[in-house]
């Protein structure tokens, strides 16, 4: 997929961020959690579920979320939920449904697993693109790679995403390929190591011991 640099935040903050309820926010909650033998949506750390901390996280940085995922789950809990279109397609199924279902141009996409985020971090990427002119999806890379589930996609994505998933498609890098490919401006380490706990940002909840670990964590 073509690829852009290019630095963060080239409009004034207070502008950015009076705009940032422009930015739909999306928490992929409808996996199947089999690594971790129990809706991972629903576990705790220090007495939140992981879903409830996700969609707070997201509220804090200014932006209204929805949950993709089973709303007899989530809406008890008082969450706006949407399900998967089709379920069993993962995260890129996952994303077609947020940007079927948005009413922005812009939304940003995170993963119920994902305990480390910050709002200032998902602030600084809704901001990013509400910024950015030339870029269809912004994610940021790490030492693993591509990190697609804390990132922001323009609904120009789903016809791609969409072909993707027709052609038995199932990894978001190649939904982003196209054809038509997405263009992805990519975020440096050097970019985002200021949001991070600890190096933790993109650190996920996959398994009981994820779990335990995030647990002494938050305890300290």
């Amino acid at each position: 997929h073509p690829q852009i640099r290019t630095r963060m935040f080239p409009m004034p903050a207070e502008e950015l961020s009076a705009r940032r309820r422009e930015v739909a926010g999306f928490v992929l909650a409808g996996g199947a959690s089999s690594r971790m033998g129990r809706n991972k949506a629903l576990l705790e750390l220090d007495g939140e579920p992981l879903v409830l901390r996700a969609a707070r996280t997201i509220s804090a940085a200014g932006m209204d979320g929805t949950v993709i995922g089973a709303p007899e789950l989530y809406e008890p809990l008082g969450l706006a939920a949407v399900p998967d279109d089709e379920p069993g397609l993962g995260p890129l199924g996952g994303i077609a449904t947020a940007l079927a279902h948005s009413a922005r141009e812009w939304n940003l996409v995170v993963a119920v697993d994902l305990p480390y985020l910050t709002p200032a971090w998902l602030a600084a990427l809704a901001d990013r693109a509400l910024a950015e002119q030339a870029a269809d999806a912004i994610l940021p890379r790490s030492e693993r790679g591509l990190e697609p589930l804390s990132a922001v996609y323009h609904r120009r994505c789903l016809g791609p995403i969409r072909g993707a998933l027709a052609r038995g498609g199932r990894r978001v890098t190649e939904g982003l390929a196209g054809p038509p490919a997405c263009r992805v401006m990519e975020i440096a380490p050097g970019e985002w190591n200021r949001f991070a706990r600890g190096g933790l940002l993109f650190e996920n909840i996959n398994t009981p011991t994820d779990y335990e670990r995030a647990a002494a964590d938050e305890q300290r």
